[in-house]
């Protein structure tokens, strides 16, 4: 397996192994610093080591046998295919649901299950995961089936060529949708958490658009333009409207004043961020045909908005297109 690119002016200053990570999105960090340390990803083609910067102008030349990607547990567990061809697998993921395997997750999650799905998983960079939901998150991803599949999912998503869309549901009634434009990163202070930042966040761009108004709560259609970590839940609870559920960036729960005890229950009841990743179109790798998928809400989801709609009422709105 051959690769190359030229180092930009972008990455002047940045760790080889990191300039390596941006270039060669499709393999793991990991493993670009092994093949940096065995000489079978050259700069310039010499030898160097993970840590040494980037000047500008370098060629990265990669020349490297292609082992198993992973080493997890191939694990019988349900998988829900909405589609599935030699290229590529669209999941409808549940939530409560790990994507991918990490520190205390080693086994129950979707990786798990497609390697036992499809054990040729094993030789593609992470699993075939080339964009992730969060754990609570429910909806749809698509999975990579092969290496020419994953660098073509990636390199789309890169160029913003992957339409994603989301349902969410908001504390409070925002007058009508809008754009959130603000840089994302890590908390300066809270390093588990993502925030808007000032200085070193990566940019991030939100759409969203009001799908139906209640007394206290909206719910919205939400489209990613780029596709940061914790995207929606940061950007919404930035503009004053965190998602309701959300422990993270919504606080604790605040019950309406005079709220039945049905919309108490609902609301006590629902533990996950009220997010659902609806709708997903892009090109398929092999055919060159566009592809677009859609995924009915969740049950808690559809229940949630009944008790809303019946013990929370507000003026219905069904927006045009998003902005």
């Amino acid at each position: 397996m051959t690769r190359s690119a030229i180092a930009g002016e972008d990455l002047v200053g940045v760790r080889l192994d990191q300039a390596a990570a941006q270039l060669f999105p499709e393999f793991s960090r990991a493993r670009l610093q092994s093949w940096i340390r065995s000489g079978e990803l050259l700069l310039d083609g010499s030898r160097g080591r993970p840590r040494d910067a980037i000047r500008g102008g370098e060629v990265l030349s990669l020349n490297a046998e292609l082992e198993s990607e992973v080493s997890w547990t191939a694990e019988a567990l349900p998988l829900e295919i909405v589609y599935e061809d030699e290229e590529l697998l669209v999941i409808d993921k549940p939530a409560g649901l790990v994507v991918h395997p990490g520190a205390g997750n080693h086994h129950g999650t979707l990786v798990n299950a497609l390697l036992n799905h499809r054990p040729d998983l094993e030789a593609i960079p992470r699993g075939g995961i080339v964009h992730r939901l969060d754990k609570e998150t429910s909806g749809l991803l698509v999975v990579a089936g092969t290496l020419n599949a994953h660098r073509s999912l990636v390199a789309q998503l890169q160029k913003k060529d992957v339409q994603r869309e989301y349902f969410a549901i908001v504390r409070g009634v925002p007058s009508g949708g809008g754009r959130v434009e603000a840089a994302i990163g890590r908390h300066p202070r809270q390093r588990t958490r993502m925030a808007v930042v000032a200085n070193g966040g990566k940019p991030a761009v939100t759409h969203y658009r009001i799908a139906q108004r209640f007394a206290q709560y909206t719910a919205l259609e939400v489209q990613l333009e780029t596709g940061r970590t914790h995207q929606i839940r940061v950007h919404m609870a930035h503009r004053g409207y965190p998602l309701l559920g959300d422990p993270v960036y919504g606080g604790r729960l605040q019950l309406p004043r005079g709220a039945s005890e049905r919309l108490t229950a609902a609301l006590r009841g629902f533990r996950r961020q009220a997010l659902h990743a609806q709708r997903l179109s892009f090109v398929h790798p092999g055919s060159g045909d566009h592809c677009s998928f859609e995924s009915p809400l969740a049950d808690d989801l559809q229940e949630l908005l009944k008790v809303l709609a019946e013990e929370n009422p507000g003026q219905g709105s069904q927006a045009p297109g998003l902005p």
